[in-house]
């Protein structure tokens, strides 16, 4: 089946010019083809298409259903971004298909990349979430500073991953209380520094580990999105 999305179409019935011009175009749709819509925040359209037009195609709503909850809790990884935006895109989109609730790029001591777009990602996290046939799209936050990120309140339970030798640190995966909402911290190549660390701690995140394997960025934000999404399903 494919997917596709438009965001206003519960209040505005056409699908945006890049999904009209694939659908008719690409597809070869025409009137009175049925199509699914998602408008990315968590419902479906069952749609007939009224007007074929490639830069706007005009449709009629003809069912709209919620698509339901696939796990208990929400998940939130906020991630120094790599140096390579391909490693970010990477994460982002395998993310988004296992399932995330929002993103966070973070600012760190040691990051190897100061600013970030999040226009790009965002155009991945849409293709995803067609792609892996889901209704919602996670949220993709701006560039944050740690400091600024670890201090803010957050709800449920919140988890830093370091490489710091601490032989108290227990696996994510036993101290995870399934179900309920996590926020986990994801540094960059060289780490978060002490003074992060030690901030994170004061403000009520728990140090885990991801495993034995020193792992790359991208691959820890995912193995960590990936744990928490095993229990909560």
């Amino acid at each position: 089946m494919t997917l596709f999305y438009a965001p206003d179409v519960a209040v505005s019935p056409f699908l945006p010019e890049e999904e009209s011009r694939h659908a008719i175009r690409v597809l070869r749709l025409d009137r009175g083809d049925e199509i699914t819509v998602t408008d990315g925040k968590g419902f479906f359209y069952q749609c007939t298409i009224v007007e074929p037009h490639p830069g706007r195609c005009e449709v009629t709503v003809v069912a709209r259903r919620q698509q339901e909850p696939l796990r208990r809790g929400r998940i939130h990884v906020a991630v120094a971004p790599t140096k390579s935006m391909e490693r970010m895109e990477w994460f982002a989109e395998k993310a988004t298909e296992i399932g995330i609730d929002a993103i966070t790029c973070l600012r760190c001591r040691f990051s190897e990349r100061r600013e970030i777009k999040t226009a790009r990602l965002e155009k991945i996290l849409v293709s995803a979430m067609k792609q892996s046939g889901k209704a919602l799209i996670p949220a993709m936050n701006e560039m944050t500073d740690f400091k600024t990120f670890a201090s803010r309140p957050h709800g449920g339970m919140k988890f830093i991953a370091h490489c710091e030798a601490d032989p108290q640190t227990q696996l994510l995966q036993r101290l995870y209380r399934a179900g309920e909402d996590a926020i986990i911290l994801i540094g960059p190549e060289g780490d978060f520094s002490k003074d992060e660390t030690a901030l994170a701690r004061q403000h009520g995140f728990i140090s885990v580990s991801l495993g034995e394997s020193r792992l790359r960025t991208e691959t820890a934000a995912l193995v960590a999105c990936h744990t928490i999404h095993v229990m909560s399903s």
